[in-house]
């Protein structure tokens, strides 16, 4: 995958910065630049659709000479760069021209412009690299205008945030010690195609335009992004469809030679997946350094290295003699951090005293000491600038403590390299928070408190690439300056509490519950209440507990640990387990790693060297697993434990779907609906009007059940063969009772079901605003519902009452089936036969009840009284009057159908077959026999169900 500077294939190169002679351009003589026409399509033939047209755009001002004025147009250096199945494109040369360094880095259709420039006078003492990176990205790179009410980008967003010091940590330490010209390096993203992430081609941007300008640049800087797909394994810069199937999201930057940057989460990727997937970024870094440093040879600008500011020789000698060896003594007989910063802080004023220059003749850099007079024997001793002083000291302390720890195993707090500082931890600390943790491990403490609310307290994220997402779950972590027993700026979060609470949200976020199992937001804030190293990893600690402690399902226990590195020229190194800080200040790396024993899920890994080794990589990730498991059971000795229950000032929430069709209905005009329910049950109701998804957060689950119901009721149709229990009679008729079964939905409640025996009038049993318990026995198409108040006696499991014991009035279980009355019937009505003389002893618009057996009534509907239509049988008869009825059903302990008709088709058909009319005979002749036979040739009407 060599690297090819495609500008001098394709012609289109510019004149580089340091050329001026205007019989060059780009570096070529103009009689060798491309023409216009058909040999400029020949080398644009083979390239992708955008760079073969802006090579071609190159390719035509290139042949026009030089434009108005005699200024020539500017043309871009091209460098294309082969990484995974893809190439990346760096340009510069055609803007930004005035800058230190620029360059513009295309992938697919996302483009990044970076610019890297540093000022000409010193701005630092040289104890740091004065560098500020700001990483930006616009609305518009995806064709988009912020949601918010001011349009224009302001103040960097969190993820802009975290992607600068994902270019920030790589850069810094390749910029050579003794740099003291403020830089800047920024970065904008100028177009987002929504499948090329940017977060990897910002490094990469920002190491190519550092390594073109005049910072003296060790070696050049990329970066890249792995992820480990199922079925094809690592992959480097996975599209973002690609990122969304996997269980590893790691950002590389390093050098050709070694790596200096990793941060990533994963879903508990074991110590061998994480040691490839560095490998497989690493070999794509490799190329793209290369290829970046070849490049820069050839267009760069020369080196400031004449502005570096060197040790003054001899200084670091000075120091080590006169305050060394108390030094040592300070690391092996001070463990506390704070007892020890007093002693050194006594001894670096001691050396300040002797060696710094007075205030009114320090220069802030002199390059050479200055000679001072000691009036008290004449001898002349070397003055330095306090800030020269202070880099010596940091050096003498820095080469104190790595050789106590190569050498003797020794730790400053008096620990053995692979140790654990002592842990304790105290679940609900706070009574009124839902969860709270206090978590302490050696002189580092974090208070943790975990907030459950509905999905109103979830974080709202509007970006370029994400508009209104909701998180679920987040974490905000808060370093006060008192953490560390000073003062300072409060406030608004800094870049590196931002960063540090990112590092322990990720995290956390693989073992926690999915939202279908748990429908909380939860929110867990991490307050560093003292602070001697690792306390984002005691924030993964104590966030964990607090979680537990709120009721929180966690699906594993989680803890971290943050991991040092002295690492001396010669290849000897030390790892560190649990690092202090001043191991972090003074050593080579930190390290910190997340997860449980098992597999990881959260790492970040800063180096102040030139890189590391994969193999110094194993070895602290195989200590950071022993660091884990050690936490891990601490942890598990809590006391007192957290919490296994929701806390009792949590809100109980619970979570339901409305068809999308009832959302209107749920919400009602204006929001009357949902604004009844939240005040009659006192539950607070989202809902979702594009998914239909009802969020209900109550104080009680009594509350929660309460609106749950009322809504489910409120959207949903009555389901046939479903028991209503508490239904309000809303109307009694002489017939039966409309019952409202669920809000707005009412159904009949015929009089014939309302019990085991006859109710002759509904009202005798009920009244309205009475509660009944019915089961829907059918739904019609036009919405009409029937109800059973007998189903539902049958379906409890209540007997019928005995025939002696039925009653008009209702009956013991509840009601009492028509047929009943005082006394016992002579006998049973047999289906298919025939019964004359039968007294009417009701009239209703549907039908008549008569009497068939003494005290054993049925019903001939209004349909069965007469093959003519019938309006109302009272208009043909009247209660007393006599008839003939065949008896259609007859169902023990059920109702009685009758029917008058059938009776009369019966009685002509024998007629016509001349059988005898049987007078009341039984089913097996005559008449009634003739029924089936006389009905089934009927087409035009109904059958008539006898039983022959």
């Amino acid at each position: 995958m060599a690297a090819t500077i495609t500008a001098a294939q394709a012609g289109t190169a510019i004149s580089t910065p340091h050329t001026s002679s205007s019989s060059y351009v780009a570096g070529i003589k103009r009689s060798s630049r491309p023409r216009a026409g058909p040999q400029a399509h020949d080398w644009c033939s083979s390239m992708p659709p955008l760079a073969a047209r802006r090579a071609r755009a190159c390719a035509a001002r290139a042949a026009e000479g030089t434009l108005l004025g005699g200024v020539t147009a500017p043309v871009a250096q091209q460098l294309r760069i082969s990484v995974g199945d893809r190439e990346i494109l760096l340009e510069t040369g055609e803007i930004g021209r005035q800058a230190g360094g620029a360059v513009m880095v295309t992938d697919g259709e996302t483009m990044l412009y970076t610019t890297a420039c540093a000022d000409e006078d010193s701005s630092s003492d040289g104890s740091f690299a004065p560098l500020q990176v700001n990483y930006t990205e616009r609305f518009s790179a995806a064709g988009r205008t912020s949601g918010g009410f001011l349009k224009r980008e302001g103040r960097p967003k969190d993820h802009e945030v975290l992607v600068a010091r994902l270019i920030d940590r790589p850069i810094r330490p390749m910029i050579q010690s003794g740099w003291t010209h403020s830089t800047q390096v920024l970065t904008w993203v100028m177009s987002y195609d929504g499948t090329h992430s940017p977060e990897p081609l910002a490094i990469t941007a920002a190491g190519a335009a550092l390594a073109l300008s005049d910072v003296p640049l060790r070696a050049a800087v990329a970066g890249a992004r792995v992820a480990l797909l199922p079925g094809r394994g690592f992959v480097v810069n996975p599209t973002v469809e690609e990122m969304e199937g996997s269980t590893l999201d790691m950002v590389i930057a390093g050098t050709s030679e070694a790596v200096l940057m990793i941060e990533g989460f994963c879903d508990f990727l074991s110590d061998e997946q994480m040691l490839e997937a560095v490998r497989c970024g690493h070999d794509a870094i490799r190329t793209m350094c290369v290829a970046i440093d070849e490049w820069a040879a050839k267009l760069g600008k020369p080196k400031r290295t004449s502005s570096l500011l060197l040790p003054p020789e001899g200084l670091d000698d000075t120091i080590r003699a006169m305050i060394g060896q108390q030094i040592e003594e300070g690391y092996r007989s001070t463990p506390s951090k704070q007892e020890r910063g007093e002693l050194f802080g006594a001894l670096r004023q001691q050396v300040r005293d002797a060696l710094v220059l007075p205030a009114a003749a320090s220069p802030q850099q002199p390059q050479q000491p200055q000679q001072q007079q000691d009036d008290s024997n004449g001898a002349a001793e070397k003055r330095y600038a306090y800030p020269t002083v202070s880099m010596a000291l940091k050096r003498v302390e820095s080469a104190i403590m790595r050789r106590l720890v190569l050498e003797a195993g020794f730790r400053a707090d008096g620990r053995g390299v692979a140790d654990v500082r002592p842990i304790w931890s105290r679940a609900a600390v706070l009574p009124r928070t839902h969860g709270s943790v206090l978590f302490t491990r050696g002189e580092t403490q974090a208070l943790a408190v975990t907030t459950l609310g509905c999905n109103r307290s979830a974080q709202r994220i509007d970006s370029m690439s994400v508009e209104d997402e909701e998180q679920r779950f987040y974490l905000q972590y808060s370093f006060p300056p008192s953490s560390v027993g000073e003062t300072g700026r409060t406030g608004a979060p800094g870049r590196r509490e931002v960063g540090h609470g990112n590092l322990a949200e990720r995290a956390l976020l693989p073992v926690v519950p999915d939202e279908a199992s748990f429908p909380y937001t939860i929110r867990v804030e991490s307050t560093i209440t003292e602070s001697n190293g690792s306390s984002s990893m005691a924030s993964v600690c104590g966030g964990c507990l607090s979680m537990l402690d709120a009721g929180v399902p966690l699906k594993r226990m989680v803890a971290g640990v943050a991991m040092g590195l002295i690492l001396e020229a010669d290849g000897r190194f030390v790892v560190l387990t649990d690092i202090l800080g001043s191991e972090d200040a003074l050593g080579d790396m930190d390290f910190k790693v997340a997860g449980d024993g098992q597999g990881i899920t959260a790492f970040q890994m800063d180096i102040k060297v030139e890189g590391i080794t994969l193999d110094i990589l194993q070895t602290a990730l195989v200590a950071a697993g022993n660091g884990r498991r050690h936490i891990l059971a601490e942890m598990e000795r809590c006391s007192p434990a957290p919490r296994a229950t929701l806390s009792q000032y949590a809100p109980r929430i619970r979570q339901m779907t409305v068809p999308l069709d009832k959302v209107g209905m749920a919400i009602g005009p204006g929001g009357r609906t949902i604004r009844q329910i939240e005040e009659a049950t006192g539950v607070d109701m989202q809902i979702d009007g594009d998914t239909g998804s009802v969020t209900l957060k109550g104080d009680t689950e009594e509350a929660c059940a309460q609106a749950e119901a009322l809504l489910k009721g409120l959207v949903s149709d009555p389901e046939v063969g479903t028991v209503y229990r508490g239904c309000r009679v809303t109307s009694v008729m002489p017939f039966g009772a409309f019952v409202e079964v669920l809000p707005k939905r009412e159904g009949l409640l015929h009089v014939s079901e309302w019990g085991y025996s006859h109710v002759r009038n509904v009202a005798d049993v009920v009244k309205e605003g009475d509660l009944v318990d019915v089961m829907v026995l059918e739904v019609q198409d036009s919405g009409k519902i029937k109800l059973s108040r007998k189903s539902v006696l049958q379906a409890d499991g209540v007997p019928a009452p005995p025939p002696s014991a039925a009653d008009s009035g209702g009956d013991s279980g509840g009601s009492s089936p028509r047929g009943g009355g005082r006394g016992a019937p002579k006998a049973a009505p047999e289906e298919g036969k025939i019964y004359r003389g039968c007294r009417i002893t009701q009239i209703m618009p549907f039908g008549a009840f008569v009497e068939v057996l003494p005290r054993v009534e049925g019903l001939v509907h209004v349909s069965e009284w007469s093959a003519a239509f019938t309006r109302n049988i009272a208009d043909d008869a009247a209660i007393g009057d006599t008839v003939d009825v065949l008896v259609l059903e007859a169902p023990q302990g059920g109702k009685m159908r009758l029917s008058r008709k059938a009776v009369a088709a019966a009685e002509a058909s024998a007629a016509a077959a001349g059988i005898p009319a049987d007078g009341g005979g039984g089913a097996k002749g005559g008449v009634a026999a003739a029924v089936t036979g006389s009905d089934s040739d009927k087409e035009n009407e109904d059958p008539v169900e006898v039983a022959v």
